[in-house]
């Protein structure tokens, strides 16, 4: 058995951080200090290479006029063509959409594909608009940010609220200006030119980290019991993946709330009433619990994949699990990620376990470019493949320098980034 790596190294700080923007940053610093990176190099590697705010004025069905702010921010395009999903939220922001393209940065420097990061979103909350409003919102965006997208320029994907019927309003804008361009954005539905296993990539590869991290960890338990915050698209085939290899899901949560079953909910029959009912609202499937009870139930992996920023400096102390898997993008605020430490409860950084969509994204993305197709099962091969690469490239540093497993990914990621830097010439 391999000797885990420790769970932090650094106390929690006096003064809360708890925005995405805040944590992302900090931990930027503490793995530059690591490299020991100078502060030219620093500023290089933090600053976002194009930021861009549009306005989207949206005329509704009712004839009312509503404007709501969009963005995209490029962070580093050193490695390739920048790659980020986009978000509908009414909590989008700036700050927000800068951390994450960040973010993403890393992640794709960590899992070593030959992309930048970038991120981009729109101030609205698409559950309050109609299929006609939602596609003329998203035609109004894409032809805002169009001159910086292309398919060796940026490269868009769903992410929180946003679906494959989105991309493909986001291909046909753009196609409708460019000819047809599928590499444009990933994805998209199958029969528009979308990858197969695309859209249970990210569930997939949280399972596959999952798994390896309970073998790094020796956590021998047959049916390891996992608490999973969201049960969105990721949430979801999470949660589905791992009860088909052999996990007991004992909790779960949507927007209706919380259910939990000590002895392992039945997913497919969770799955089925969310597919017929738009979610679990009413579901009888479990105790009906609050989400904030979710995230301290006992277990062994607990997976938020739902908003950022869950674990804090508030409920951290009272989290009961053996690991965390970050799915869903920045879950656990800088002050959360160094209590959890200090408890000795390691935590898998979303730029690794959540990588599987951008790494399908990517397979996607050569498949539109070569106009050619895989089968599911070359794609799922090869997503286990690069996956558990970049964990044991991970594991070997966290180890080797004694460090947390968030600050391992971010010194691969980073000095990666800089490396591409260096020889393009910065």
């Amino acid at each position: 058995m391999t000797t885990p790596a420790p769970a932090a190294t650094t106390a929690a700080p006096a003064q809360q951080i708890d925005t995405i923007y805040e944590s992302t940053l900090r931990q930027f610093e503490l793995a530059a200090d690591a490299l020991e990176m100078d502060e030219h190099w620093r500023t290089v590697l933090r600053t976002p290479f194009r930021e861009m705010s549009v306005q989207i004025a949206l005329r509704k069905d009712n004839g009312e006029l509503e404007v709501y702010q969009g963005y995209r921010v490029q962070h580093n395009g050193s490695r390739g063509p920048m790659k980020g999903g986009i978000r509908y939220h009414p909590h989008v922001d700036l700050n927000e959409v800068r951390a994450l393209a960040a973010l993403m940065a890393w992640k794709t420097a960590l899992v070593d594909l030959p992309f930048g990061g970038a991120k981009g979103g729109v101030n609205c909350d698409p559950a309050t608009l109609s299929i006609s409003e939602l596609q003329r919102l998203t035609r109004k965006y894409v032809s805002r940010i169009g001159l910086i997208l292309g398919p060796y320029r940026d490269i868009p994907a769903p992410d929180m609220n946003t679906t494959p019927q989105i991309m493909a309003w986001v291909l046909d804008e753009y196609s409708g200006r460019n000819g047809y361009t599928p590499a444009v954005v990933t994805g998209k539905p199958v029969s528009m030119g979308g990858s197969l296993g695309r859209e249970a990539a990210t569930g997939r590869g949280v399972m596959i980290i999952t798994h390896r991290i309970l073998q790094t960890l020796g956590i021998s338990n047959e049916s390891p019991r996992v608490v999973i915050q969201g049960f969105g698209n990721v949430g979801a085939n999470t949660a589905r993946l791992l009860t088909a290899h052999g996990s007991k899901v004992i909790g779960i949560s949507d927007i209706s709330g919380a259910y939990h079953n000590g002895n392992g909910l039945n997913i497919n029959d969770a799955l089925e009433y969310a597919k017929n009912n738009k979610d679990l609202t009413g579901w009888s499937g479990g105790d009906k619990i609050t989400n904030e009870d979710l995230l301290t139930l006992d277990c062994d992996v607990l997976i938020p994949a739902a908003l950022g920023g869950v674990i804090t400096k508030d409920n951290a102390g009272d989290v009961k699990t053996k690991v965390v898997v970050e799915a869903a993008n920045a879950p656990v605020s800088f002050d959360g990620d160094a209590i959890l430490g200090s408890r000795g409860i390691p935590v898998v950084p979303d730029i690794l376990a959540n990588s599987g969509g951008v790494i399908v994204s990517y397979f996607e993305w050569v498949q539109n470019l070569q106009q050619f197709r895989w089968d599911e099962a070359d794609v799922n091969n090869k997503l286990e493949k690069l996956i558990t690469s970049a964990y044991d490239q991970l594991v070997t540093l966290a180890q080797g320098r004694n460090v947390p497993y968030r600050m391992a990914a971010f010194m691969i990621a980073l000095k990666r980034v800089q490396e591409a830097e260096i020889m393009r010439g910065t």
